[in-house]
């Protein structure tokens, strides 16, 4: 007995096949799923992963029980580990506006704001009046002093630099190691000038800081086998500078630099497998360093 062909199911029985709804738009058939959690998900909701899409609330992290990559393990990273940020100098835009905001502070209250936050070892401010300075627990100056200039001049050279210089090195390493890296170098400098410089001899300025972003920057030019030779010559030019023009505390400038190139060698070449332990625990004992030559110097100034 013949049998008649069967045709294809009508689009509308139960047994007709159609894709599932987006769990966000159940009216949108979809063949995407999130590699996360395995919800379909429409265009308009998946979001670009290293491996497939992940659905909107995966890529934000509020998927409970989801069996897939976290999203931050697959966050492009920077060479030193540290995450992309969208904005590369952020932190060195920051800290331009800090030095900046506290020069106008600097011109509007006078001496005294800065003769109350320059780095001084054991002096009178004011005579008669009480002996002031790190020597006497003013500990707050090494860092403090980092964040005040002389003139003009002295605050559109250093933040020249850090422009410069801070831009590149904030993208290689990240937001946070940049800062770790800024401080240690900053208050290096401080102590070194503190132990060396005559204890009645303020000091002020960012320049620490920034021979601190010299020494790393070089450790990045050899991370990438880039041309270091401009970078040896800039820095010997300012080492010239740093010698031969009066009214310049070579001490922060050779401390932050030395710093600058053990912390920023640290960062870039530390192994992956113990790259924080290495990075964060380098930035430690620099800072047990400046903390031992401000304890040394206190205990001869008293």
């Amino acid at each position: 007995m013949d049998h008649a062909a069967a045709g294809p199911p009508d689009a509308g029985s139960p047994g007709a096949h159609s894709l599932p709804g987006c769990y966000r738009h159940p009216d949108r058939e979809t063949g995407i799923r999130c590699t996360r959690c395995e919800r379909p998900i429409c265009t308009d909701c998946m979001v670009n992963a290293s491996v497939g899409f992940h659905c909107p609330d995966c890529a934000a992290g509020r998927t409970p029980g989801a069996t897939g990559p976290a999203p931050s393990a697959s966050r492009p990273r920077t060479l030193a580990g540290g995450t992309v940020a969208a904005d590369p100098r952020l932190v060195t835009k920051v800290l331009i506006g800090v030095n900046l905001a506290l020069l106008l502070v600097q011109l509007s209250v006078g001496d005294r704001f800065t003769q109350r936050l320059e780095l001084l070892g054991q002096a009178y401010i004011t005579f008669p009046g009480p002996v002031e300075g790190v020597a006497e627990g003013q500990w707050y100056r090494l860092l403090t002093a980092m964040f005040l200039h002389s003139s003009y001049m002295h605050i559109l050279f250093n933040m020249l630099g850090l422009w410069w210089l801070g831009g590149p090195l904030e993208g290689a390493l990240g937001r946070a190691r940049f800062l770790a890296l800024y401080f240690c170098s900053g208050l290096a400098g401080s102590a070194l000038t503190y132990l060396i410089a005559e204890p009645n001899q303020p000091s002020l300025g960012a320049s620490g800081a920034i021979f601190g972003l010299f020494g790393a920057t070089a450790a990045l030019a050899r991370r990438l086998n880039a041309d270091m030779r401009p970078v040896v010559i800039l820095l010997a030019i300012n080492l010239v500078f740093t010698f031969t023009w009066a009214n310049i505390a070579w001490q922060a400038h050779v401390g932050g630099l030395v710093a600058g190139a053990v912390i920023g060698y640290a960062m870039l070449h530390a192994p992956r497998e113990r790259r924080a332990l290495v990075q964060y625990g380098t930035c430690a004992l620099v800072l047990v360093v400046v903390v031992g030559l401000t304890l040394l110097r206190t205990v001869q100034l008293t």
